[in-house]
């Protein structure tokens, strides 16, 4: 249950990112749900591929280049879903920051209590 709210909250915030980043576009709630499929699925398989690989610039630039490394995934994203696009690098580094914080606060907001 966790899971799927944690997908639809996700999902509202792509849908709602338009509104505070230009040059971002998200075509409907649908679409919104499907890249957040790909945004939860880019983070669990292609990151941690690409940090493991990028590691040497990654420890060079004191982890900085993690940011970098979303800013990639959240644009290459906007390049896979009909519907969702990205109008450049910094509104995919922005766009990125932002569904970061929203996916930390999520993660607060519905952790287990054990």
């Amino acid at each position: 249950m966790r899971l799927l709210a944690k997908w639809i909250i996700i999902a509202l915030a792509f849908l709602m990112l338009p509104n505070f980043i230009p040059g971002i576009f998200v075509a409907s709630f649908q679409t919104a749900l499907i890249v957040a499929f790909f945004w939860g699925i880019a983070n669990l398989i292609i990151k941690p591929v690409l940090l493991l690989v990028l590691l040497p610039i990654t420890l060079l630039t004191l982890g900085l280049f993690t940011f970098v490394v979303n800013a990639l995934l959240f644009w290459g994203i906007g390049n896979v879903v009909q519907g969702f696009s990205v109008g450049g690098f910094v509104p995919a580094f922005l766009g990125a920051l932002v569904m970061t914080a929203v996916h930390v606060i999520a993660n607060f907001l519905l952790k287990e209590n054990d």
